[in-house]
């Protein structure tokens, strides 16, 4: 390339990496604390309902037999990080039909329990009085291509939660033929589910949450591009440029700064090592930083989760899970302070 004066230059080819992945754009608020799952995977065996709900209580380690056939620790002691989520009952308020359309699966019904709780009441518009068994002769079985069920927390029974109002959420009843779903649709609307209905220790989860929010942050924080000279005029922690002069706008490719945090995250194949039924066997001393006491039955994950501590916690059947479901055995659990006390 020939520059000014004669003078020669080669031209750049070097390349870097873009800062920052494109995957999660745009990077904007969740539209609610309740994370959502698109799909649902197929199962075989008695139908059940293929999810769960929780808080996220927070993170200690544990000593457990390596379960991995192939790791270079195999049968032998490791420590590792694990998750606590407290998972009090859940209540089934209602069982929602959908039937297969060219545009997807639309709703063509849906059954309410007679009773629902006084705080989810109090948030929905829901009839003082209603009919379920009239409700339960107007469904079309032929016309029936999934069954779901509209299920609810109690965040009332969480000591470290400070709300009552629940958060309601969608599950779908996986396994049987549709009549089987309908059977057992029909014998859970209106009652409380536990965890250990749902999931078993050692199997595999998918987990969704949202992300801790940061707020409105910078172009470095937020998508890790490199500081400018300190020779570079006015600003420091900014993009050297927008983009081309054609086109003549701003690609939304270009690392900006924005909103940075608060997202929806789905975490594929977690594995449930312990299911408890005493919150004060995991509580450390002084309680868990920011939540405090554990009263109802916990769930231990292996590894971490989206999500600060008292955030909403989804379960679902793993979607493309290859694991073996293994229950390892657990030696020990830390219950150390974790704040000096």
């Amino acid at each position: 390339m020939l520059w000014g004066n004669g003078v020669y230059r080669m031209a750049r080819d070097k390349h870097h990496p873009k800062r920052g992945s494109m995957g999660y754009s745009p990077r904007v608020r969740a539209p609610s604390h309740i994370p959502s799952f698109k799909t649902w995977p197929e199962i075989e065996g008695t139908p059940k309902i293929q999810g769960f709900a929780g808080y996220k209580v927070g993170m200690t380690h544990a000593i457990i037999k390596d379960f991995r056939e192939k790791s270079t620790t195999a049968e032998q002691e490791i420590q590792v990080p694990v998750t606590v989520v407290e998972v009090p009952p859940m209540k089934i308020a209602a069982v929602r039909f959908y039937e297969r359309t060219a545009y997807g699966l639309s709703t063509i019904g849906e059954v309410w329990a007679a009773k629902v709780d006084k705080e989810l009441r109090d948030r929905l518009p829901l009839p003082k009085k209603f009919d379920t068994t009239a409700a339960w002769k107007k469904v079309e079985i032929d016309r029936i291509e999934e069954v779901r069920v509209l299920a609810y927390t109690q965040p009332k029974l969480v000591k470290g939660i400070p709300k009552k109002v629940p958060d309601m959420m969608e599950y779908r009843i996986g396994g049987g033929t549709v009549q089987e779903r309908l059977d057992y649709a029909k014998t859970v609307l209106g009652k409380e589910m536990n965890m250990k209905d749902i999931h078993a220790e050692g199997s595999m989860v998918d987990i969704a949450a949202i992300t801790t929010g940061k707020g409105f942050q910078g172009h470095v924080k937020r998508w890790g591009v490199k500081l400018l000279s300190h020779k570079n005029s006015k600003h420091r922690r900014m993009i050297g440029t927008q983009g081309p002069w054609h086109p003549t706008y701003v690609l939304n490719t270009v690392p900006q700064a924005g909103q940075m945090g608060y997202h929806q995250r789905t975490e594929y194949n977690k594995r449930i090592l312990k299911i408890g039924e005493n919150g004060e066997e995991i509580t450390p001393n002084g309680g868990f930083i920011n939540y405090g006491v554990v009263k109802n039955t916990y769930v231990v994950i292996h590894g971490s989760i989206p999500g600060p501590s008292k955030r909403l916690i989804r379960f679902r059947d793993p979607i493309r899970s290859r694991h073996p479901e293994v229950a390892p055995e657990i030696t020990y659990i830390s219950t150390e302070s974790k704040q000096g006390a």
